[in-house]
């Protein structure tokens, strides 16, 4: 549930809306008597929705609302199971219909790690020992055969969506012969550099709006762990860099740097297969963090050109500085930041920005 929705009561079938009239159904069926009001929670960028229901006796729940023509919520009930056996605090499931994709679950609350760095940035030291806890308990746990394998293949599909929906829709910018050599050349690297690493359970979003404030006792009740449903077997610095790097709040570059030191600490201490020498995991980290951020300027606009979903927008000269930041320190990726050089240019002559 990345982003917070407001708390006004959600109107029975309001408009015609039969998905939401099955929703109270569902809920009247699971909980009976005890269920009360229910509200917007908040919504994603897929087509999940979430809503919170007040029971009678003031406790809450959560039911998402998953339309299965779009979503499928079995990954997110193994994946919800397996996390929280290795001591993650994920959602709680209380009562399911796969048949219509709703699910009863357990609420984490709506106080996101983006709500509290916002509120107070100095609270990030202690949120981020919480959240690297919880993700080296879930990488500890972690076995092959079980989460779908982030492989060359996926992770090739996920950089395709750079130039097909970055550059060729939103920036409006067909790349010539040469361009599109220079991006395969850097993909291709980046690819190498992920397949290399240790492979471990990846959630694949795990940042300041899908992490929770649980309480004031920390790990293992806060963070509450949420949005995990695509989560995969791949590349170990993958949530670090989703961590750390976050796309929707950055930090000083010392101060990240420290973050990342903590975690390869941790990690190391924990028995997990980091590289030994730091200098060679932050190297595996930035580059998988470039593979993250060409896929999700690509996300962005998409959600944009495709789903009407603008919000993002403001988000992506933060994701692009990361992008730019790396290519220049690294002279094997220096290509693809001159590419980018070309890229700027010609979006600010037809008036586009980032």
């Amino acid at each position: 549930m990345p982003e917070s929705g407001g708390q006004s009561a959600a109107p029975l079938a309001a408009a015609g809306d039969e998905r939401m009239r099955a929703v109270h159904e569902f809920v009247s069926a699971a909980l009976g008597g005890q269920a009360g009001a229910i509200a917007p929670a908040s919504a994603d960028a897929s087509f999940r929705r979430y809503f919170r229901v007040t029971l009678t006796d003031g406790t809450t729940r959560i039911v998402m609302d998953a339309p299965p023509a779009h979503e499928d919520c079995r990954p997110f009930l193994t994946v919800a199971a397996l996390f929280r056996a290795a001591g993650a605090n994920t959602p709680e499931v209380f009562a399911s219909d796969l048949a219509q994709g709703f699910l009863l679950l357990s609420d984490l609350g709506s106080r996101t790690y983006l709500d509290a760095f916002t509120a107070d940035s100095g609270s990030a030291p202690r949120h981020y020992a919480d959240a690297r806890a919880a993700l080296i308990a879930i990488q500890h746990a972690s076995r092959p055969g079980i989460l779908p394998a982030y492989d060359r293949e996926l992770l090739a599909r996920e950089l395709a969506l750079f130039p097909d929906w970055y550059v060729a829709r939103h920036l409006g910018i067909s790349l010539d012969s040469k361009q599109a050599e220079t991006l395969a050349t850097v993909n291709g690297l980046l690819l190498d550099c992920a397949q290399a690493q240790a492979q471990v359970f990846v959630h694949r979003d795990y940042h300041s709006r899908n992490l929770m404030v649980v309480g004031d006792g920390g790990f293992p009740r806060s963070p509450g762990v949420l949005d995990f449903q695509d989560a995969v077997y791949g590349p170990i610095t993958y949530d670090p860099v989703s961590l750390f790097r976050d796309a929707y709040i950055d930090w000083e570059e010392d101060q990240e740097l420290d973050f990342v030191i903590r975690y390869w600490e941790a990690a190391r201490a924990a028995g997990l297969p980091v590289a030994t020498d730091f200098h060679d995991f932050y190297r595996d980290y930035e580059w998988m963090g470039a593979q993250r951020q060409l896929k999700v300027l690509g996300i962005f606009a998409r959600l944009k050109h495709r789903d009407g979903k603008d919000g993002y927008l403001k988000d992506m000269p933060r994701v692009a500085y990361y992008l730019r930041r790396t290519c220049e320190r690294y002279r094997e990726l220096r290509p693809l930041a001159r590419l980018l050089d070309t890229l700027e240019n010609r979006q600010v002559t037809v008036g586009l920005t980032f």
